[in-house]
């Protein structure tokens, strides 16, 4: 094969590259780290199996098998794939809207829905759209991510206290908890309660120790020397062991459109939080992540996890620290990860049958703690009232709303925010300061000379549908502000990258209504760039009528204004 296939075939898939030239001093660090990431991902993921409502088994699929294809075809060599808090939520509430109650139809679509994200992820990659991580807002994505948290946390607590509820929406469910306060269960309290103050001990005092393992196992020998199964504590069961089933689900019309629905917000959210994990990995070690292959790694990782009869995954913080702080060094981390979980799934399933689930409710609730973020809320609300209520407005509407429907109210607040910021942007009357090179905000230059008769204005902007009356409504204020009678407008087009036709209309509508009144509407450096978005002739013929009003700079604007007679002892730009 030739040295240009190999090439392509590494760039395809990065995983093979490594194999490749594996190192044999990386062998005792990555061993180490993947036995660390195994003993944390898997009592994780059967945690998290509870979480998206589907046996625990699916739960070690989703560990084991998207490890596999995220080690061959994504771009990190740190990054852990597999369940995560936020992506189990939502695709549970997705999946619980459509399934009727029905446990097998409900986990049938489970594994559709991996592997329509998959199919997303896998497109968007493709389509080297990876820029859709920058969709959501930094505060926007804060106050997502405290919704969930809110919300597993009130899932979680009942199962920590021993009783179920039966209601949705988190809401009605923080009213049912309180109400059945007095039917706590005192064996499971005592026992979920102990288990969660060990975790966080362990979180504390000792965060290189495997928490979730040494709390698992902590639970099911208090409940083998205890008896607490008999006393009424909720244990997992048995769980079979053995390979998946590896099979396409079956489903309607109808169910597909929602899923489809559904899997593009779970894609955008996942694949947000993912490569943020991925990056601020990657970043700590010096080097950078693909942005693209990364789309196509978590594709492949869902996509195997949907083939497994696994659920969605995506990039998981937690796990990656394990790998980091174990001193991993080769995406064989999770090859070796995935195997040693794989010789459970085989052989120890048994040794789980009585794992408690208040166990599994702590190990849930220490990870959904992690997603709040105190200090970023801080910061900004020192930073920006506006940031920190678009902040607080996500979590309302993940909370009134539902999971995935405040995912697109997360998209849509993006977009007012963006489209706020755009609308009215700062815009500036320049002049030429004495000693200071070019043409500068009054604003910033007081002593800056102005022309009488010429106003120079630049605004801040692209120029399109939604600031171009904000844009006429400027032009005309500052015409009034004048000292003097104006007689050109000058605008600085240089901020100007994006126009288009509405603005267009708008603008020969405004240089007529002021060439009316005696003004000229003129520009400088506009770029060439601005029509590729129309058709030549269309520009020609009805942009560049009448007056010659372009002008390649400032300058040479401010040249031609002094020509027609209106010169004025400016003050010269230094060399």
């Amino acid at each position: 094969m030739s040295n240009n296939k190999i090439q392509i075939i590494k760039r395809i898939v990065p995983g093979l590259g490594m194999i490749i030239s594996y190192k044999k001093e990386n062998v005792r660090f990555d061993i180490v780290a993947g036995l660390s990431v195994a003993a944390v991902a898997l009592p994780v993921a059967i945690a998290y199996a509870e979480l998206a409502g589907v046996p625990a088994v699916a739960g070690i699929y989703s560990a084991i098998f998207p490890l596999l294809a995220y080690a061959l075809f994504g771009s990190s060599r740190q990054l852990m794939t597999g369940p995560d808090a936020a992506t189990c939520i939502m695709a549970a509430s997705s999946i619980g809207a459509i399934s009727a109650g029905d446990p097998k139809r409900y986990a049938m679509l489970m594994v559709a829905l991996a592997l329509i994200t998959g199919v997303f992820y896998i497109g968007a990659g493709i389509a080297r759209i990876g820029a859709i991580a920058n969709y959501l807002s930094l505060p926007i994505l804060v106050g997502y991510l405290h919704g969930i948290a809110l919300i597993i946390l009130i899932g979680q607590l009942p199962k920590l206290f021993g009783f179920p509820i039966h209601t949705d929406g988190f809401f009605p469910q923080v009213a049912s908890f309180f109400k059945n306060l007095p039917h706590t269960h005192p064996a499971t309290i005592i026992l979920g309660g102990s288990l969660l103050l060990l975790l966080v001990l362990i979180k504390r005092v000792l965060p290189r120790l495997p928490g979730p393992l040494i709390v698992a196992g902590a639970g099911i020998i208090a409940v083998m020397l205890l008896g607490l199964a008999d006393q009424g504590v909720a244990v997992l069961g048995a769980v079979p062991s053995g390979f998946p089933s590896f099979r396409l689900p079956d489903m309607n019309l109808t169910e597909l459109g929602t899923l489809v629905r559904d899997a593009a917000g779970l894609t955008l959210i996942s694949f947000t939080s993912g490569v943020l994990t991925s990056k601020s990995f990657a970043r700590r070690s010096g080097y950078d992540v693909d942005a693209n292959q990364e789309l196509i790694g978590f594709g492949a990782a869902n996509l195997a996890s949907g083939l497994a009869q696994g659920f969605p995954v995506t990039g998981a913080d937690s796990r990656t620290a394990v790998n980091t702080a174990t001193g991993g060094r080769t995406q064989m981390v999770g090859i070796i990860a995935a195997f040693t979980m794989l010789v459970f799934l085989l052989f120890l399933t048994n040794a789980i049958a009585l794992l408690p689930k208040t166990a599994l409710a702590a190990i849930i609730i220490v990870s959904a703690y992690g997603f709040f973020d105190f200090a970023a809320l801080r910061e900004l609300w020192s930073a920006s009232g506006r940031e920190f209520f678009f902040s607080l407005a996500t979590v309302a509407g993940v909370l009134f709303f539902g999971v995935l429907p405040g995912v697109f109210i997360a998209i849509v607040l993006s977009i007012i925010w963006l489209l706020m910021a755009a609308s009215t942007p700062h815009d500036a009357i320049l002049g030429r300061a004495p000693g200071v090179k070019g043409f500068h905000d009054v604003k910033d230059y007081p002593d800056a000379v102005m022309i009488p008769g010429l106003l120079i204005y630049r605004f801040d902007a692209d120029l399109v549908f939604f600031n171009c009356d904000h844009f006429r409504d400027r032009v005309n204020q500052k015409i009034r502000e004048a000292g003097t009678p104006v007689e050109w407008i000058l605008v600085d087009a240089g901020p100007i990258n994006v126009i288009d036709y509405t603005a267009l209309q708008k603008l020969r509508e405004l240089r007529n209504e002021l060439k009316a009144r005696g003004i000229l509407l003129v520009f400088a450096g506009l770029k060439h760039a601005l029509a590729h978005f129309f058709r030549p002739r269309w520009i020609r013929d009805k942009t560049l009528e009448g007056d010659n009003i372009f002008y390649p700079t400032v300058k040479s604007a401010l040249h031609a204004f002094e020509h027609r007679g209106n010169s004025t002892n400016l003050p010269k730009e230094p060399d």
